[in-house]
């Protein structure tokens, strides 16, 4: 994370929320807090993905790097206007932004504060240990329309991603 890498975040709303293709696994106090807020979330969704009942999936894992320690899936729609075809039931068509995020915006709350632990911290991940850590950056870089571009300059992940983790060392 001090290593410094050739990259900047990814070019939003060029990459058109690409990192959204497989949906995201949800701590269950999170899918709570959402479920909650589906007053908010469900008129910005496409009438396919309007239902707060298909949200998840109904299977549970566990995740012992979450407040609860079990997770469930955000269902994975098939999205033509996506450019890998499928995406997180929260992506909304064409441009790729988020329910959960322009729900929070359009409250007065701040961006994250409906999005996921795992959403926030993408492209960044986890290790064995629960350890913040960055993917291999050839592969991130590899990927179309990838989480993260070239940059001129390498810097640490730690400032490229500044906002990410001041956010999740707030909630945690």
């Amino acid at each position: 994370m001090f290593q410094p890498v050739p990259l900047a975040c990814c070019d939003f709303p060029a990459c058109r929320g690409t990192c959204c293709v497989h949906g995201v696994w949800v701590d269950l106090q999170e899918v709570e807090a959402i479920l909650r807020a589906a007053a908010w979330i469900r008129p910005l969704l496409p009438e396919d993905a309007a239902d707060p009942a298909r949200w998840f999936t109904a299977a549970e894992e566990d995740d012992p790097h979450t407040p609860s320690g079990r997770v469930r899936h955000t269902r994975v729609l098939e999205r033509p206007e996506h450019p890998l075809g499928t995406a997180c039931v929260f992506w909304l068509p064409p441009e790729g932004h988020c329910a959960l995020q322009r729900a929070a915006e359009e409250h007065g709350r701040h961006p994250w504060a409906l999005k996921p632990f795992y959403c926030v911290l993408h492209p960044l991940d986890l290790d064995d240990e629960g350890r913040i850590t960055l993917d291999d950056a050839d592969l991130l870089l590899s990927t179309p329309g990838g989480c993260v571009r070239p940059a001129a300059a390498p810097r640490p992940p730690v400032e490229i991603f500044a906002a990410e983790l001041a956010w999740l060392s707030s909630k945690g």
